[in-house]
């Protein structure tokens, strides 16, 4: 079965870490670029990052500097480390298929809650 499945998500206070994972199966992940996006409540969707079958990365603003994807395709899974959190942060993330501008095409997992709250 072709899918993704994001985890990882949690309660984090303030300035605190979590690290995503995006658990990819059924297609040649390492052919793809992958993404993260999240979803904030009452808002639309917002790219953050993404990393392409090269493993060069690009970051939204709001994640420059506190956030860091990466992926190992021997395990077929992707990854994003976040630093620093703010309540801004709180979100649902989901992973997908494709670049910023592609990704809206693609494959999407089924998101993983983050909660940045003291």
């Amino acid at each position: 079965e072709v899918q993704l499945q994001a985890s990882g998500g949690g309660l984090v206070q303030p300035g605190g870490s979590l690290r995503l994972s995006c658990a990819a199966s059924g297609f040649t992940f390492g052919n793809y670029d992958m993404s993260w996006a999240r979803q904030a409540p009452g808002k639309g969707p917002e790219w953050v990052s993404s990393i392409d079958y090269a493993s060069r990365t690009y970051y939204a603003d709001s994640a420059k500097g506190r956030f860091t994807i990466s992926r190992d395709n021997d395990k077929k899974t992707l990854y994003l480390q976040m630093n620093s959190l703010k309540a801004e942060d709180t979100a649902v993330y989901y992973c997908a298929t494709g670049g910023e501008a592609t990704m809206s095409g693609g494959l999407w997992g089924q998101g993983t809650q983050v909660t940045v709250s003291s």
